[in-house]
């Protein structure tokens, strides 16, 4: 039985990973892609991290536009939208149509995963933009750069599309997607960190965790975002030399950032993938970013400009925080959540996404979401960490949505990535993940734990999601409010047998709580219909949503003001969308 099954699951992520090729969506030619855009995908370039992608292990969708390039959805038969939810807050798109459109005249059809942070009245929305893949290295406002952004210097009333992140140097390294964002307030001044996979337009050579640092300059609603140039966070450990190919090096995906305000130290996790092997690892990076004064750090760096531990090509990593698993299942999916009392940092990643379904050594290995703690005294800025792994460690079973189809949104397969807060007032650190052991589409669940023991808050994880509720997924979570309560957001539907989507939140959940929250948010204004949604890229809605409470320059570095980023297709292909609400 095992055998039959990893055989047919073999087959259907190899119809997937053409799905990110040609299954559910059909791939410009390399040809095509390549006259409009000066980048040779990663699959033609003979990278072969591309050519395992979807057969050995998943990846992001940055990955598989480096990898693929741009990539249609076909829609199935479109079902009438029901009325529109209350609305909550206002939605608002961070993004301007006007600006996908490409230097000759052609308009992208696509962003999806979003970030958001705020400072005071600045609110910053980055998402990946298709519209790099029809646009020449160099563009005008950085079209060619594959993370766009949006600035608001009115609390996110409206925003101000930017194009994309700042690259001067566009033909040797290009932004691939996967953005994250983390406010910092230092010295009177507010700043804004957008990192993102970063890599060679010739789908070879060196792989990169890279970001911008981003400066409010002026005041009040006249304020502008000026961003520096690419600051490298996390480099790949191993190249090699291919035959009649050329040079490729491990992959690095999945960037998540995280900032602890009373150090002065940014951190990001991600996975790293073996060129030669496919064997997933996850690892850590930490920059200096000056102290609170805005004066230099530790190690010299100031908030406009970061010094980072792990960025020089073929080194050892700063912190591997997961070590491959000897049976090749993969690790993938993490974030990081700073405890700002101890400096410590907790990081939260997938155990066995996707190789669930495809590597017969994994089929009987159950699915999990790990949690790890690493303590202040590891995280020296130097070229390595002070610790050779994390001091604690502990995992939830997951009953994994992995091999679900969902209807209107073109990728399989879907993740279980978990989300990770700390609280200082309950003392806990929490897990949210999706999660279908109660609903076959879909379920949020939570799961605490004490700080530094990792010892178990509840017996079993508990269920957020109004019980009516037919399908659930992809939640945010990134902080604790000032009295220790979480607000978790995700993209939701009532209608099992409907593509029609809206985003709910449950706002002020203790992280203690043992019972289904008794209310919810509604937070899209108007819902959208997957199934009728024009788009380019894959997924067309992304694999993660994001929310954040602003952020402040004193302890507990939160204010009031939770802001929620989700991609929405109400105009007819996805946009970047962004809400706020005011507890």
């Amino acid at each position: 039985m095992g055998r039959i099954m990893g055989r047919r699951f073999s087959l259907c992520l190899v119809v997937s990973g053409s799905l990110l090729a040609s299954g559910l969506a059909t791939t410009l030619t390399t040809a095509s892609a390549g006259a409009a855009t000066g980048r040779t995908p990663g699959s033609a370039a003979g990278n072969p991290f591309c050519k395992n992608l979807g057969v050995k292990y998943q990846a992001s969708a940055g990955a598989q536009a480096f990898c693929f390039g741009a990539q249609r959805s076909r829609s199935g038969a479109a079902r009438a939208p029901r009325p529109a939810a209350p609305a909550v807050s206002t939605n608002v798109n961070a993004a301007n149509l006007a600006e996908d459109v490409s230097p000759s005249g052609v308009r992208a059809y696509g962003q999806s995963e979003t970030s958001v942070a705020a400072t005071g009245q600045y609110v910053v929305e980055a998402w990946n933009d298709l519209t790099s893949l029809v646009s020449p290295c160099p563009s005008p406002s950085s079209k060619e750069e594959g993370t766009g952004l949006g600035f608001s210097a009115n609390g996110g009333k409206s925003f101000t599309d930017l194009g994309g992140l700042p690259n001067s140097n566009c033909a040797a390294n290009i932004y691939e997607g996967d953005p994250s964002v983390i406010a910092y307030t230092a010295g009177g001044s507010r700043f804004f960190y957008i990192s993102s996979l970063f890599d060679s337009p010739t789908g070879l050579g060196g792989s990169f965790i890279a970001m911008d640092a981003c400066k409010v300059r002026g005041t009040g609603t006249a304020a502008t975002l000026r961003c520096g140039q690419p600051v490298i966070l996390a480099s790949s450990s191993l190249c090699t030399t291919i035959p009649n190919v050329g040079q490729a090096c491990n992959f690095l995906d999945k960037d998540f950032l995280s900032v602890d305000p009373a150090r002065g130290r940014l951190y990001a996790t991600f996975t790293e993938f073996n060129i030669k092997t496919g064997a997933s690892q996850v690892e850590l990076s930490a920059c200096d970013l000056g102290n609170r004064a805005g004066g230099a750090g530790p190690a010299g760096g100031t908030p406009a400009a970061p010094v980072c531990t792990n960025n020089r090509l073929q080194k050892p990593p700063y912190l591997v925080v997961q070590r491959p698993d000897p049976n090749g299942c993969e690790y993938e999916g993490a974030y990081p959540a700073v405890d700002t009392a101890t400096g410590g940092v907790y990081a939260g990643y997938e155990y066995n996404v996707e190789t669930n379904l495809i590597n017969p050594a994994c089929f009987n290995v159950a699915t999990s979401n790990v949690l790890v703690r690493i303590p202040r005294s590891c995280l020296t800025l130097t070229a390595k960490a002070a610790c050779t792994g994390p001091a604690a460690r502990t995992a939830v079973p997951v009953v994994s949505m992995d091999a679900a189809l969902i209807p209107g949104y073109n990728r399989f397969p879907m993740n279980d990535f978990p989300r990770v807060a700390v609280s200082g007032p309950a003392g806990t650190v929490t897990m949210v993940w999706n999660d279908a052991r109660h609903h076959p589409l879909g379920d949020i669940l939570l799961q605490s734990f004490r700080l530094g023991s990792l010892a178990r808050v509840q017996r079993t994880p508990v269920v957020l999601n109004p019980a009516a509720d037919a399908s659930n997924f992809l939640p945010a979570l990134r902080v604790a409010n000032s009295k220790g309560n979480l607000d978790v957001s995700w993209y939701s539907r009532t209608n099992a047998n409907s593509t029609v989507t809206g985003v709910t939140a449950v706002i002020g959940v203790s992280p203690k709580t043992t019972a289904r929250p008794g209310s919810h948010a509604t937070i899209t204004s108007v819902t959208s219909n997957w199934n009728s949604i024009s788009s380019d890229i894959v997924p067309n809605f992304g694999d993660y949503t994001d929310n954040v409470l602003v952020t402040t320059g004193t302890a507990p570095y939160v204010g009031s003001t939770l802001y929620v980023a989700w991609s929405d297709g109400r105009l007819g292909l996805p946009q970047p969308f962004e809400a706020h609400l005011t507890g």
